[in-house]
């Protein structure tokens, strides 16, 4: 089974600090830490609804809650990533809300290479009820698609 390279996962390999994603019906279900605010605090406006902004890389994944590991339903999820050339700009943004299995989907161009870090996509995480979540999916090279699993912990 091929894990997805989190910050988590690039920490332990010496790239950078950060971020920790669970899997659903494991022991090992934790609430992911949040790495901070990303591109997301640059822009206060709103990330088009959309789940398609090209093509080369699908990210796919699942927001659940802790504990229990069970589906987040309505969970607001936004990802944001660097156009090569220009940076972060709104064509690389896009947002969809998860359906009743806490799933979502987004096919976009496999990102840029940007600022000394491998390729990458911003997640960020809102759903009422829950802290928000922000973390970082780093792309290994050659990947076309790739899973992320997001555990929310209750703000309440």
């Amino acid at each position: 089974m091929r894990l997805p390279l989190t910050l988590a996962t690039a920490a332990s390999a010496g790239l950078v600090a950060g971020v920790g994603a669970a899997a659903p019906g494991t022991l090992a279900c934790k609430p992911t830490a949040s790495d901070g605010a990303g591109p997301f605090s640059r822009s206060t406006a709103a990330p088009p609804r959309r789940s398609t902004f090209g093509r080369g890389h699908v990210l796919a994944g699942r927001v659940l809650r802790y504990p229990g590991c069970t589906p987040v339903r309505g969970a607001f999820v936004e990802i944001w990533q660097e156009s090569p050339g220009v940076g972060y700009v709104r064509k690389g943004r896009a947002s969809v809300i998860t359906g009743r299995k806490g799933t979502f989907r987004f096919q976009g161009p496999v990102p840029a290479s940007e600022g000394g870090f491998p390729p990458h996509i911003h997640v960020h995480v809102n759903a009422g009820g829950y802290e928000d979540v922000v973390t970082t999916y780093f792309v290994p090279p050659g990947e076309k698609s790739g899973r992320i699993t997001i555990v929310l912990f209750s703000a309440l």
